[in-house]
């Protein structure tokens, strides 16, 4: 548990959507993504391919978000799958469910929805067993 070392967001922004920009639609992206303004719909990295979103603190998603890596300073209102790590910033404010596998809170950060921690490894591990009276 102690030596494991997080995956951390990328440092490479491929993307931004800059301040005072309003985009309605789907967003499908891959690598680094910053969000500044606002977005009408829902942002999902391509499967497969590592990918960082950033929001900042005057950014607002109103959609489902799926990424590898999420850093947030600003607001979702939609469900949340993180399926690395994910930091919410003191500015951050989550109106929906968050399911993520390693997660940094800060001091201010606001989630009203479920936290659910979802850890593929162990769940790719489960076994079935047999009762012994089963032939």
């Amino acid at each position: 548990m102690f030596g494991k070392k997080h995956s951390k967001p990328q440092s490479r922004i491929d993307s931004l959507i800059g301040a005072g920009t309003a985009i309605e639609g789907n967003i499908s992206f891959s690598g680094g993504l910053r969000i500044d303004g606002q977005v009408k719909g829902n942002v999902v990295s391509d499967a497969g391919k590592p990918s960082t979103l950033v929001l900042s603190e005057h950014a607002q998603v109103q959609g489902e978000v799926k990424v590898t890596h999420l850093v947030i300073n600003g607001a979702i209102t939609g469900p949340v799958s993180v399926s690395e790590y994910l930091e919410l910033q003191s500015k951050a404010k989550v109106l929906g469910d968050v399911r993520y596998k390693t997660l940094e809170i800060h001091l201010g950060a606001i989630v009203e929805g479920r936290l659910i921690h979802e850890n593929i490894a162990v769940q790719d591990k489960i076994v079935a067993f047999k009762t012994a009276n089963a032939e």
